[in-house]
């Protein structure tokens, strides 16, 4: 689970500045996922010392929660404007829409990490 945390920090970090240099300059907003991806590369760098695993995996998925939480409404934009709806800057929502399916799959997948964990431990 370490090596796949450093790669979803790689991931929201590419995903930041592409928004921010390639998509729109005009707001540091578009800067929101480099400033989760920094902090995943350092919990999954963290995660590599098996004395800091289980703590740096929870602050990772804590993370990913709260980043899940601030960007599920531009899901529901992006579902929207797949509708047709008109969005004022819809690469904004879609970036959006793809940090929180990604943080959601990853949250997913850090639980079950978590359960197998305690499921080997007992047995």
């Amino acid at each position: 689970m370490a090596k796949l945390t450093i790669v979803y920090g790689v991931i929201f970090i590419v995903m930041g500045l592409y928004g921010y240099f390639g998509i729109s300059s005009e707001s540091i907003t578009a800067l929101i996922p480099t400033f989760f991806g920094i902090p995943m590369l350092v919990f999954g760098w963290l995660a590599l010392n098996e004395k800091y695993l289980k703590h740096a995996m929870h602050g990772a998925a804590v993370l990913t929660l709260l980043g899940f939480a601030g960007t599920v409404g531009g899901l529901f934009k992006f579902f929207k404007m797949l509708g047709g709806a008109e969005m004022e800057r819809p690469a904004a929502v879609t970036v959006q829409a793809i940090m929180a399916i990604l943080c959601l799959v990853f949250l997913i997948l850090a639980v079950k990490s978590f359960i197998d964990a305690r499921r080997s431990k007992t047995e």
